[in-house]
């Protein structure tokens, strides 16, 4: 099965610009405030540690039936980067589909402003493009509010399944 790399998604608003090492020491800031991890967990990461943590996601899964995707949005009016997607493709279990899991973060600065709904959209329009992509899922806290209105947006609805106290969000594309 041939791995699916990220390549550059537009948008109206925004650059969906392939990860690279380079955006850490930005992506540091965009990622410091404590309450974007508040349905997460953890801690933002200072420029060193996303360095090492976007170089070992630039390295790609070590199952190869798996693609890691991951992006950061480039606000095309200002240039700075405002957040990421991302999405890992793989095997769904039904004769060699594969599904697309979809995460997206904004940072605190730029939400609000419908950013993630867009991107998000373009990340779920490109990969509907991708041959054997038959769908995508996230996992969505109950309590994120503002994450199950990107969930939606983009198309995703949710389950009634259970992963690590989130809930799963679906949506399948045609044959």
């Amino acid at each position: 099965m041939t791995k699916i790399q990220a390549r550059d998604i537009s948008t109206a608003r925004l650059a969906l610009v392939p990860l690279q090492v380079e955006h850490a020491d930005e992506m540091a800031d965009v990622l410091s405030d404590p309450a974007l991890h508040s349905f997460i967990g953890g801690a933002p990461d200072d420029a060193q540690a996303l360095r090492a943590r976007y170089r070992r996601m630039i390295g790609g899964a070590p199952d190869p039936a798996v693609s890691w995707c991951n992006w950061v949005l480039r606000l095309r009016d200002e240039g700075a980067l405002a957040g990421t997607v991302q999405a890992t493709i793989g095997p769904g279990g039904d004769g060699g589909a594969l599904v697309a899991e979809i995460a997206w973060v904004v940072g605190t600065p730029w939400q609000g402003r419908g950013f993630a709904v867009e991107a998000a959209r373009g990340l779920v329009g490109w990969l509907a493009e991708q041959p054997d992509v038959r769908g995508v899922i996230a996992h969505v806290h109950p309590d994120h509010r503002a994450s199950a209105a990107v969930a939606a947006a983009a198309g995703l609805v949710p389950t009634d399944q259970w992963h690590d106290g989130e809930v799963k969000w679906q949506r399948e594309f045609g044959s």
